[in-house]
């Protein structure tokens, strides 16, 4: 039922589509937005419209960024024998937090997943094989999440990378089974990858 008139409801409607965002919390939110001033709402929205319009992927390992190259792959002090393999950009940040890993990430956007439909075409392996042609690549660090999918992507990409001779290892758990990397501090994160094992 419409309680605010049609351009409430518009503006709740469309908040309640982002991912984590129930009725209620896009409800709190439209009446923010609503209560903010003229320019405050004026800078949110350029802000939405200018990150959409202007953030692509990085074009060797395919995060989000506004330059060609992210500033992790633009950086010559980064380890270019290692690559880590995660499956969104917010896990690349969330190993960035710990301090300890020097080298290179590759992101996957996702997992094998048959029951959502999406299968190993749908993520950035080919990007991913083709940076492994690189003979400076020594090593390939699996860090998808502990899940059933996670696991399957990494046993995956496993058999995918050993005929390329390059040594493949997996995050050692620690992290615990069914969690997100995003949200797993930063000294588990980094006995994760102390304690990584080959695959």
């Amino acid at each position: 039922m419409d309680y605010y008139g049609a351009k409430i409801t518009n503006l709740i409607d469309e908040l309640a589509r982002l991912p984590g965002i129930g009725r209620k919390s896009a409800q709190r939110l439209a009446f923010h937005i609503i209560d903010m001033k003229q320019e405050e709402v004026v800078s949110l929205s350029q802000a939405l419209i200018t990150a959409r319009e202007g953030v692509r992927y990085c074009a060797r390992c395919c995060t989000l960024t506004d330059e060609e190259l992210c500033p992790i792959c633009s950086d010559p002090r980064r380890d270019q024998s290692v690559i880590m393999v995660v499956e969104d950009s917010r896990d690349m940040a969330a190993y960035e937090r710990t301090r300890q890993y020097k080298g290179l990430y590759h992101i996957l956007h996702g997992v094998i997943s048959p029951l959502e439909g999406i299968g190993a075409g749908e993520l950035k392996i080919r990007e991913l094989l083709e940076r492994l042609k690189d003979p400076q690549v020594k090593e390939v660090i699996i860090a998808t999440n502990p899940t059933v999918e996670g696991e399957a992507t990494a046993m995956y990409l496993s058999r995918l990378i050993k005929p390329l001779e390059i040594p493949v290892t997996r995050i050692a758990n620690g992290v615990p089974v069914g969690g997100d990397l995003e949200y797993i501090d930063e000294v588990t994160l980094t006995r994760a990858l102390e304690g990584r094992t080959s695959l």
